[in-house]
């Protein structure tokens, strides 16, 4: 007598599986990341608000020794150093220091997303301007 048990071709076998282990478990999606206006630093708020219209929007960003910024984003955005002072930046790309200085000016067309932290011994503080047409 023939057996009545043939074998499982492999998708019977995964589709069977599938329905004993009950559904997928999707990773829950991450939380969006807050803009640099809104990211904070162990709870308090980095950006102060000095202006906005309805074609851009400022704020000072103020970064004592051991401060820093949670993970944010930029839209396109101009900025300039107040006071300088030494940053460890973390992105896409890895990790870097760099002295940053007084008086000098930045234009970037937008940061999908990085983090910081004052790892210097003087307090930095930049301006952050923001066209809205980037946003």
């Amino acid at each position: 007598h023939g057996s009545m048990w043939q074998p499982l071709s492999i998708a019977t076998a995964l589709m069977l599986a599938a329905i004993a282990n009950g559904p997928a478990q999707a990773e829950p999606p991450a939380p969006p990341l807050p803009s640099a206006f809104d990211a904070k630093w162990h709870g308090k708020t980095v950006c102060e608000p000095l202006f906005e219209n309805a074609a851009m929007r400022a704020a000072r960003c103020t970064f004592p020794p051991g401060g820093g910024h949670e993970r944010h984003f930029h839209p396109p955005h101009w900025g300039y150093i107040i006071a300088g002072g030494t940053m460890r930046t973390t992105d896409a790309n890895g990790t870097r220091v760099r002295e940053l200085k007084s008086g000098s000016t930045w234009w970037s067309d937008g940061i999908a997303w990085h983090e910081a932290v004052n790892v210097g011994t003087t307090t930095s503080v930049y301006i952050i301007v923001e066209p809205k047409s980037g946003q």
